[in-house]
């Protein structure tokens, strides 16, 4: 279960740190998060995050259990654009652009807690 988002106008730098908060937790958690998140590349991860959920679905795969396996961003194309400045010159403005691959997985489901009396009775019959 995967999806792309290629050359998202804003720097790669500035959306690691957004992804960074929602690397490794759960679907509907990172949802939660992305929603009150104070950053311009929150909304296109949550819909970005909101795809590969509908391309799980497709699998048949449960909302719930899945979760964040790896969000990379890495750097797209650089557009280069120039600014006018003293004496006729001109300073190079490097418009930067991101790639972004999210990658979901199934949740393992925890095993029930034992108790101390089901660990004993377990040792009692291997002696």
């Amino acid at each position: 279960m995967r999806a792309f988002l290629k050359n998202y106008r804003q720097s790669p730098r500035k959306v690691r740190l957004v992804a960074n908060v929602i690397k490794g937790r759960s679907v509907p958690q990172a949802i939660a998060e992305l929603d009150f998140l104070a950053k311009r590349a929150g909304l296109p991860l949550k819909k970005l995050l909101l795809s590969a959920v509908a391309n799980a679905k497709q699998a048949g795969v449960d909302k719930e259990n899945l979760m964040i396996k790896e969000l990379l961003v890495n750097q797209g194309v650089t557009m280069k654009r120039m600014m006018p400045a003293a004496m006729g010159s001109g300073h190079r403005i490097n418009k930067r652009t991101s790639n972004i691959t999210l990658i979901l997985a199934e949740q393992a489901k925890p095993e029930a807690r034992k108790t101390k009396s089901e660990k004993i009775t377990k040792l009692k019959k291997k002696v």
